[in-house]
């Protein structure tokens, strides 16, 4: 058996926001591309807002910009995470429109 590779590649945004000229908050979203779509996937990954600054609104403003990135980029789908602890994350993402949706594995190298 021979497996083949052929380079991909993918595309993405670092998302911030600053204050005082300090970052308080960022997440990352990135493009991807498969063969069975025609329109990219957007995955949204790391949304971060440091503790000082975390109910006032910013996670979800991040949110919004990634939806509205990821509806620019006309994505087929767009996937987030977060851990099973987090239920802060996880009503965030539910009451910005996401649903849950499947199971996601890791294997840290």
């Amino acid at each position: 058996m021979n497996i083949t590779q052929k380079q991909i590649t993918a595309s993405g945004l670092r998302l911030s926001i600053k204050k005082d000229n300090l970052e308080i908050a960022r997440a990352f979203l990135y493009f991807l591309r498969n063969d069975l779509h025609q329109q990219p996937l957007a995955y949204l990954e790391d949304i971060f807002v440091d503790e000082t600054f975390r109910g006032q609104g910013f996670g979800r403003k991040l949110i919004e910009t990634a939806i509205q990135e990821a509806k620019k980029a006309h994505c087929y789908k767009m996937v987030a995470t977060s851990r099973f602890s987090n239920t802060t994350a996880e009503k965030l993402y539910t009451s910005s429109g996401f649903q849950k949706h499947s199971n996601g594995f890791r294997l840290d190298s």
